[in-house]
């Protein structure tokens, strides 16, 4: 809104008016207001959830390894980082945008499915939450809703690079940027040069019904990462600050790419395809990330509010869909390594413990999952009646502090490895 108010006062030449058409001073801007927000919001948020006596029942009974009890802790705090960052982009973003719009459903349709699950768990005292199918049909249909807009939308499109030689002498190459803005099956695929992945192409075998045949490829696989990342970073959600932070710097990442994408020069500097319209993703992702630190305010150790799954399936969904419109999400797998390997832990524990089951063993690789849990999980907390292939790894546990800090860190490397894919290709 306030975007379109000093547009129109700089007609009549207002001082300052003109610099609401920076994204550098817009995305500063939205950082700044959305760290305020989460700050201020998140105190009282914090201290009605504490009169109203709301807590999750399943942490109410959960005690930290190293004593730290976790019983009264206040949980749906992801409505502070809801609240923080549809504000500042509602304030200071360009509503016309069909990316930014999609970013907001996503973030209210997840949102509101996160916030049932809570509701279920703490006024219905069912630990269980909503169940596993609603979940999942939440996840797959604004993943749905997202790639199918995306394939109709006419301002969802992009320039594609094109290599045009110079002179034989020169041994150089020009790349520019295709004239027309096109609909595109494409997307980048790290460390290989001059190559993206074509979905159409993929589907070749469909013969001239190709083209149809990528865009449900594409559809299908939006619907795959939206889901896939959300119930990553759901998993990852069991220690104090430890999604926050890691959402915070994979928030950070997607910012650049988003920036890089959305800007012409950079965007053939880095032979990559120039996403028209994606600038307002930088806006959307500085609202991310300033919602995320400020959520940290309260959630570090030892946190004041957990996030629940209105936040943890929120965060997820916003990182998935991002990745899909920039057309970069084959850079997820890297960037989201974290999140990866969580889910991966919990598919290996439970595939492995039911094939021993059947054979009447109780067998288990790790000592706990998702991974996080297997560094804190003391020899008195185990299961005596269960084999454990890894029981010796690690040799002694962590405080959760120490584990958060060092997944924050393995996060960042992967962060920075994510964005150097750029380059090396």
């Amino acid at each position: 809104m306030l975007y379109y108010l000093f547009r129109f006062l700089e007609q009549y030449d207002i001082p300052g008016a003109h610099v609401w058409s920076y994204i550098s001073f817009r995305a500063l801007l939205t950082l700044i207001f959305s760290l305020l927000i989460s700050a201020w919001f998140g105190e009282h948020f914090i201290k009605f959830m504490k009169r109203k006596k709301i807590s999750e029942t399943a942490r109410d009974a959960s005690i930290d390894p190293f004593g730290t009890q976790k019983k009264g802790v206040p949980t749906m705090g992801g409505i502070i980082i809801i609240v923080s960052i549809l504000v500042p982009v509602l304030l200071l973003g360009r509503m016309r945008n069909i990316y930014l719009i999609l970013m907001i459903i996503t973030t209210l349709w997840l949102g509101f499915l996160g916030f049932l699950d809570d509701y279920i768990k703490i006024f219905r005292r069912n630990k269980e939450g909503l169940k596993g199918k609603y979940k999942i049909v939440g996840q797959v249909s604004i993943g749905f809703i997202v790639g199918i807009v995306l394939y109709l939308s006419p301002d969802a499109v992009v320039r594609e690079n094109v290599s045009v030689p110079q002179k034989a002498a020169q041994q150089q190459t020009i790349i520019k940027h295709e004239q027309e803005a096109v609909k595109s099956l494409k997307t980048t695929v790290p460390f290989f040069k001059n190559h993206n992945l074509d979905y159409s192409q993929v589907m070749s075998f469909f013969g001239k019904h190709k083209t149809g045949a990528g865009w449900v490829l594409f559809v299908l696989m939006t619907i795959l990462v939206v889901t896939a990342v959300s119930n990553g970073a759901n998993l990852n959600d069991g220690m104090d600050g430890m999604c926050a932070g890691n959402a915070a710097i994979i928030g950070v990442a997607l910012g650049i790419l988003a920036y890089v994408s959305s800007h012409i020069g950079f965007a053939s500097y880095f032979d990559i395809m120039f996403v028209q319209g994606s600038q307002e993703l930088v806006i959307f992702m500085c609202a991310f990330v300033g919602a995320m630190i400020g959520f940290l305010w309260y959630n570090a150790y030892p946190a004041q509010v957990f996030m629940g799954d209105t936040g943890s399936l929120t965060i997820g969904g916003i990182i998935g869909v991002c990745a899909v419109i920039i057309h970069k999400e084959l850079l997820l797998p890297i960037l989201c390594g974290i999140f990866f390997v969580e889910s991966l832990s919990v598919i290996i524990q439970t595939q492995v413990f039911k094939w021993y089951k059947r054979k009447g063993q109780r067998v288990r690789v790790f000592r706990a999952t998702p991974i996080h849990d297997n560094f804190r999980k003391l020899d008195s907390q185990l299961d005596e009646t269960s084999r454990y292939l890894f029981k010796n790894w690690p040799q002694r546990q962590f405080h959760e502090s120490k584990i958060t800090f060092r997944f924050w860190i393995v996060t960042i490397i992967l962060a920075a490895l994510t964005i150097i894919t750029l380059k090396m290709r």
